[in-house]
């Protein structure tokens, strides 16, 4: 990729990311480097094309101007180098249910925006059956919750649990909790289940879904409460745990299983990990 290239690459990333910090790690570069290239781009075009601050990045007027052309830039250089009869590469990602959250749609977007001629194979179920998958060879990468004593991978979060019931929800005095929950062999029910079990509180499954999607729609349809991750509960859902004396879930570690080498998919990669961590500083 020739220099100019390169600057419109991170000129790219810095815009979808929001950040010079993200941009960075998905380039596998350093934040100077990063800023370097974004004023090499600005003094060729003579524009300013990012405003920053302490709290955010954004684009200048001329930069939101810019970004299509840049996307265009790069779709061509893409086609150019792959050629009509080229077999597209295949990026097979298996993401945890209860990992995805809202996370998914941008990491998507991010990862088209990065390579058009990525087909990404995306697989959403179990921690412990992505884990499988990807152990017999049949997945490149992994984003999973930590269970058991598996060790290894790159933490990409960490997340808080609680107990999320839609506003309006009640629990009369004596009733079983009722539950929204995943089948065995989900990782997070069984930790909700023995928790209550060891409180010695009373509960009964109302709902068991076939993905964390179903779940959570039977909670805001107040049917019952759902153990989620605070990150990927929706708006419309509170915690009740609190009010109710419930246990408190504690946390785990959302983690990258990674045995990708080719340099196109560990761009993609490098871009996953950013925007899984794109809640911090810019």
């Amino acid at each position: 990729m020739t220099a100019v290239l390169a600057t419109v690459q991170a000129f790219l990333l810095v815009a979808e990311l929001q950040s010079f910090t993200r941009a960075a790690e998905a380039l596998g570069t350093t934040q100077a480097a990063v800023s370097l290239k974004l004023q090499r781009l600005e003094t060729l075009l003579g524009k300013r094309l990012v405003e920053r601050s302490p709290r955010a990045v954004r684009l200048t007027a001329e930069g939101a101007a810019f970004r299509d052309r840049a996307s265009a830039l790069m779709e061509a250089h893409d086609r150019a180098l792959s050629g009509e009869a080229s077999v597209a590469q295949t990026l097979s990602l298996g993401i945890s249910d209860h990992a995805a959250g809202p996370e998914l749609v941008p990491l998507l977007e991010r990862l088209h925006a990065m390579s058009t001629n990525l087909t990404l194979a995306v697989t959403i179920g179990f921690s412990r059956e992505m884990q499988d998958a990807y152990d017999a060879g049949r997945l490149d990468a992994v984003i999973v919750r930590q269970e058991g004593s598996r060790r290894g991978g790159e933490k990409l979060a960490e997340d808080e649990f609680g107990w999320f019931a839609a506003r309006r929800f009640t629990l009369r005095k004596g009733e079983p909790l009722p539950l929204a929950t995943l089948a065995p062999p989900c990782g997070v029910r069984a930790v909700a289940v023995r928790a209550l079990d060891k409180a010695g509180i009373a509960w009964r499954e109302r709902f068991v879904g076939g993905g964390v999607t179903a779940a959570v729609a039977a909670a805001l349809a107040g049917l019952a409460v759902a153990p989620l991750a605070r990150r990927i509960a929706p708006p419309g859902l509170v915690d009740i745990g609190p009010a109710h004396k419930l246990p408190k879930l504690g946390s785990s570690k959302v983690m990258l299983h990674s045995k990708v080498s080719d340099p196109a998919k560990l761009t993609a990669l490098r871009a996953v990990t950013a925007t899984f961590r794109s809640g911090t500083a810019a």
